[in-house]
């Protein structure tokens, strides 16, 4: 094989094998294939696209780059989720421990953030002593005693993917139905959960930014997971505005303790519910209403809470080392009207330009900064009202961030 005829072959919309996927996509980690066509392949890709049964094949081609890991030892079903990204997205903080509490094995890997999205690791890292690189033994000993581990992926894991996210990222490919299907896919498969439910971000702060575009993304996730005998449920959700008030790292995780507190009727607490449900009725094979009714009871009774603070505990984070700056910046209003939206990529972008994010995955993190919005979309906004707050540190700029939001 030569990989001039396949990246031809792709380019003028032809079907490629799955031996000759492997040429390229294995030649390229082993370091036989440039980095220049394999970014050829890449793009044409992103252009004519992949057919379902080139994806799996990807797909099966990521999974097999490296290890698998083995949950068997682990009685009964084991779930993951995984969030397409956005700003101010916590949810696996919260859903993690309700699924725990209500008795379903909750194995989740996570990664970090780059750019602003933010990452559950980084998340979990604002708590001092916290520790997010586990052995597999560690893993598997920490999902039996208390079942649910939130550790950082490892390199053994799908490394292929790794290596060609990286490529995607700095070629112009990242926006591609099959090569994001197969990016998630191939880690959550390989993680060696049985079920997955995937949170698929829709809108102005999302990769996605269409309804047309986000069904056929759900469609072909849900394919990949069936073609591999793992449920897949994917439900689409909105990312037009920031998922909850606060934006930041060690903020985000005050916010989701609030949520596992009870405090329960905000629309970040409502997607949480709807996520930890559907987990926990693959899990247990029970109705939505029934396990929803579950979920409902382990917040309020404060089982979930608990729950967090075991996870913590086990992973030999001090949750008293908590800490959000004590320098900020109130941003108020300049005139009267109705907030109509809060533009979730804006907020997302000031928030990395504070400290709370990364441009390059060298970049170091602040995790005492970020933004806490004091308004919520639909509220009535008089002039001097308080819109939303900067907690800084060395960067102590304002940003124009009053155009994130739309007052009309």
């Amino acid at each position: 094989m030569n990989i001039v005829d396949i990246i031809n072959k792709k380019r003028l919309r032809h079907h490629l094998a799955k031996e000759e996927l492997e040429y390229a996509f294995m030649g390229y980690l082993n370091e036989k294939i440039e980095s220049y066509q394999i970014s050829a392949l890449l793009m044409a890709i992103c252009i004519n696209g992949m057919t379902e049964e080139e994806t799996i094949n990807l797909t099966k081609i990521f999974i097999d780059s490296g290890d698998i890991l083995d949950l068997s030892s682990i009685p009964g079903i084991k779930v993951d989720k995984h969030s397409t990204g956005g700003v101010g997205d916590k949810t696996t903080l919260v859903i993690a421990p309700i699924v725990a509490s209500c008795g379903v094995y909750m194995a989740k890997m996570s990664g970090r953030g780059l750019g602003y999205t933010g990452g559950t690791i980084d998340k979990l890292e604002s708590i001092k002593g916290f520790k997010t690189a586990l052995s597999e033994e560690e893993f598997l000993k920490e999902l039996r005693d208390i079942g649910l581990v939130i550790s950082s992926q490892t390199t053994s894991l799908a490394p292929l993917d790794k290596k060609i996210y990286a490529l995607r990222d700095v070629t112009g490919t990242v926006e591609s139905y099959p090569l994001i299907a197969s990016s998630i896919m191939s880690k959550k498969i390989a993680s060696g959960a049985d079920k997955i439910v995937i949170d698929l971000k829709l809108g102005k702060g999302a990769l996605i930014h269409t309804k047309e575009d986000a069904n056929k993304l759900k469609e072909i996730l849900i394919k990949i997971g069936n073609s591999f005998k793992k449920e897949t449920r994917v439900i689409i959700t909105s990312m037009d505005n920031p998922l909850g008030n606060n934006v930041g790292n060690s903020l985000e995780v005050i916010e989701a303790m609030e949520v596992l507190k009870g405090n329960i009727d905000t629309p970040f607490a409502k997607l949480c519910i709807e996520l930890a449900s559907n987990l926990v009725s693959m899990g247990k094979n029970i109705p939505m209403m029934e396990a929803e009714q579950e979920v409902i009871k382990v917040l309020k009774n404060n089982q979930a809470y608990h729950k967090f603070l075991k996870l913590v505990e086990y992973q030999q984070g001090d949750i008293n080392s908590l800490k959000i700056s004590d320098q900020k910046i109130e941003i108020r209003s300049a005139k009267n009207g109705i907030l109509k939206g809060i533009d979730a990529k804006l907020i997302g972008e000031i928030s990395m330009k504070l400290g709370a994010g990364r441009l390059t995955k060298d970049d170091t993190i602040d995790h005492e900064v970020g933004i806490v919005l004091n308004k919520q979309v639909n509220d009535k906004i008089v002039e001097n009202d308080l819109l939303c707050t900067l907690y800084v540190n060395k960067v102590k700029d304002e940003f124009n961030i009053r155009e994130a939001f739309i007052i009309e």
